[in-house]
């Protein structure tokens, strides 16, 4: 099942090109935010799920191009990233030490909704293409042979990253988590429709070039074993997030009028432009050319506020 928010955060399935309003299901909830909605539907998904299966039968339907599509997690408790979690097709020959970070519940951004690079001395902006798994129920040091019994389903998500900000011991907070960072959706596929969520294509697109493109199965740590990790370090809620890293070779700068496009295997594609105030850029390569080319560091920038003298 593909469930989605839509306008004023109803609750919604997706079928085929049209939105079927479930959100009659949801009105004995009580919420003070949407994400106690899909929470607490999320942690009941043994009784909601038979109630919006028979709401999908009769509810309203429109034509997903006439409705707002709205993050289908609008503020997740815990945004867990791993760090350097893919082994580079190949090009590592040892995993990385196992590693995590948060990302802001209120970097959340959804499907057309603007990723805006802020007025701060970032050496460069990047979006590195992801898979998040949305969790299902408390999790509380679980085991990788386990770690899917948590798993309620997933969904793309970008992981933004401003890049160079001292000081570098508090680099993460100040790199991932800024307001509109952290973009997901269009909506969450629930783990039975996923099929081998450890043999996805990844594909990001900017400006309609395919910038990167990996699957799943080169994570340095599985899907399940980054549940694992992530839940011996705190509990996990049901809405929960765990994103689970990229391939950083396609990594490139991000410009002001940029437009990301992510597809991760059958996830559809989450679409975000980009907006930059200051109109800055930078020389368009990804980490991999500039590896080949034999050139250190990220790409310089090369006009705006900020750029080298």
């Amino acid at each position: 099942m593909k469930i989605l928010f839509f306008d004023d955060f109803r609750l919604g399935v997706l079928v085929d090109d049209t939105v079927i309003d479930v959100s009659a299901v949801t009105e004995g909830i009580p919420h003070a935010h949407p994400q106690d909605i899909i929470n607490r539907v999320i942690a009941e998904w043994g009784t909601y799920r038979g109630l919006i299966e028979a709401e999908s039968s009769r509810g309203p339907v429109t034509p997903l191009a006439d409705v707002r599509v709205r993050p289908p997690l609008p503020r997740p408790t815990n945004i867990d990233c791993m760090a350097r979690n893919y082994m580079e097709n190949g090009t590592l020959t040892e995993r990385p030490p196992i590693n995590a970070f948060t990302k802001s519940p209120n970097s959340v951004i959804g499907q057309g909704d603007t990723m805006i690079l802020p007025d701060i001395p970032a050496t460069i902006f990047e979006a590195e293409a992801e898979i998040a798994v949305v969790i299902g129920r408390y999790a509380d040091n679980v085991s990788p042979e386990e770690a899917f019994d948590y798993v309620f389903g997933y969904t793309n998500l970008i992981d933004g990253s401003a890049r160079g900000i001292p000081p570098r011991q508090n680099a993460f907070y100040q790199m991932k988590s800024r307001a509109t960072f952290c973009p997901i959706g269009p909506f969450i596929m629930t783990a039975d429709e996923i099929g081998d969520a450890q043999n996805l294509s990844v594909r990001l697109w900017n400006n309609g070039t395919l910038m990167q493109d990996f699957n799943t199965n080169d994570m340095a740590y599985s899907i399940a074993e980054s549940i694992a990790f992530v839940s011996s370090v705190h509990p996990l809620e049901p809405g929960d997030l765990v994103a689970t890293g990229t391939n950083h070779g396609g990594l490139h700068p991000l410009m002001d009028g940029d437009v990301l496009e992510l597809e991760v295997g059958p996830l559809s594609i989450l679409r975000v432009p980009i907006r930059d105030d200051l109109k800055r850029t930078w020389e368009r390569q990804t980490r991999h050319d500039r590896e080949v080319a034999g050139l250190e560091g990220v790409s310089p920038q090369l006009t705006g506020k900020y750029a080298p003298a």
